[in-house]
């Protein structure tokens, strides 16, 4: 589904649009879905490179996404990470992510013998002012905060963001990279990359930003603890807008399923939510959230931001495969991307005839080949694989990158959109293993 929010006015095509992407969280199946999306939006608008935009906003599983993009990962390169996992730069394992939080268990376990104590000591002084509800309270001290450990996340993205010429650093990078999570003890939203908060490593901003309560124990930065962005705002859109973005893409995972309708369209792989457990209970209940703030922001931005556009790119409310998918399996993990490369496909297809006008303002078209074509798949899109790259060679080819932008009249400092380099050059990169 897509929902787009144009400008008050209309405004002449302008060079020097700023464009920004805003991708919100949604766990393994939102991210998956997500570099699916960035992926179609990729092959279909001309113009625009989604690895050289202006301004990157991600919050926990979005977070990945958008700071990979900013660090330069072309989406081809993000599909054969995670997706089809033939990177000749990085070797994902979904496993990695979800082994047991053992030092967390160990810790809350070492705490015990002490609430025991403290617990028999009440009783003895007032045996009968203990209530059940003190003791679940007690309890609870001595839980875990987490199920899983999420040091894992950070290792991997501290290694991939550290080599092949890019940058685990907010400061080095060449378009503006937030990343959102909340101070758990305030509640208040941080900006990791803003002013103030740029000296602490994307990937541990990541990790903190992805550090869902419950699943992922929250992440200590100079002495604070964050936990997900995802609990104060969707996608915070408005990080990139009060940033100056003149056009937001943003991409919104997680939607609440309706089964009723999905089953009146034949869709329904499950006859209710409630068949699906615990898990799926409370899928169901963090998605109705999520979308019902999502809901109120729209109107928001449009009297907030009245001179900008926005573009939302969300699953449909009868998506079945998003809601009944196992990620943690690699034919799963492909059929899922497929199904949000094509679904966005769909809804820019649909909304040709407005989308049109509005992308022509900030110099972008749409590839009316890439979306009339049936057979075009993900899969079919990567076949071309690049050279394998040293870190000279990755380097260079950066170069190159600022070489094109800056004789093309755009700064190497501040990539917008890109032009494809001329023919000569770019077979003689391809030549050169570059």
């Amino acid at each position: 589904m897509l929902v787009v929010k144009s400008s008050a006015q209309a405004r002449q095509k302008r060079s020097a649009s700023r464009i920004g992407l805003a991708v919100a969280g949604g766990g393994p199946v939102g991210g998956i879905f997500e570099i699916g999306a960035v992926r179609a939006l990729d092959d279909a608008l001309d113009g625009l490179d989604m690895h050289a935009l202006d301004i990157y906003v991600g919050i926990s599983s979005g977070a990945f996404v958008a700071a990979s993009l900013a660090n330069r990962l072309s989406t081809a390169e993000l599909c054969r990470i995670f997706i089809t996992g033939d990177s000749d730069q990085f070797q994902f394992r979904a496993e990695d992510f979800i082994r047991p939080a053992i030092y967390e268990y160990l810790q809350r376990l070492a705490g015990v013998p002490r609430m025991l104590a403290t617990a028999l000591a009440d009783f003895a002084r007032h045996p009968f002012d203990l209530s059940i509800s003190d003791s679940l309270m007690r309890l609870g001290s001595v839980l875990p905060t987490g199920l899983f450990d999420n040091s894992a996340i950070e290792r991997f993205l501290r290694k991939a963001y550290s080599s092949h010429g890019r940058s685990n650093d907010f400061r080095e990078l060449a378009s503006k990279l937030i990343i959102v999570a909340v101070e758990l003890e305030s509640g208040q939203t941080v900006r990791f990359g803003s002013s103030g908060h740029d000296a602490v490593p994307i990937s541990r901003a990541i990790e903190a930003s992805a550090a869902l309560p419950g699943l992922y124990p929250p992440v200590q930065i100079d002495g604070k603890h964050y936990v997900d962005g995802a609990l104060r705002h969707t996608v915070h859109a408005s990080v990139a807008l009060d940033s100056g973005a003149d056009l937001v893409l943003a991409i919104n995972p997680l939607v609440p399923i309706n089964t009723v309708h999905a089953k009146s369209q034949g869709k329904a792989s499950s006859p209710n939510v409630v068949d699906g457990g615990l898990p799926a209970v409370l899928s169901q209940m963090f998605r109705t959230l999520l979308e019902s703030r999502m809901q109120t922001s729209i109107p928001r931005y449009e009297r907030t931001y009245p001179d900008s556009d926005l573009m939302l790119l969300q699953p449909d409310a009868d998506d079945t495969d998003m809601f009944f998918t196992n990620v943690f399996s690699f034919s799963h993990r492909k059929r899922l991307a497929e199904h949000a490369y094509q679904s966005t496909l769909r809804d820019l297809r649909m909304h040709r005839k407005t989308l049109k006008p509005l992308l022509a303002r900030h110099g972008i078209s749409l590839r009316d080949k890439v979306l009339d074509d049936p057979k075009r798949t993900l899969l079919g899109t990567l076949t071309d694989k690049p050279p394998r790259r040293s870190k000279v060679t990755s380097h260079l080819h950066r170069a190159l990158d600022d070489l094109d932008r800056a004789l093309s009249g755009e700064a190497p400092a501040k990539p917008r959109t890109s032009r494809k380099a001329p023919a000569a050059r770019r077979a003689a990169r391809a030549k050169a293993g570059v």
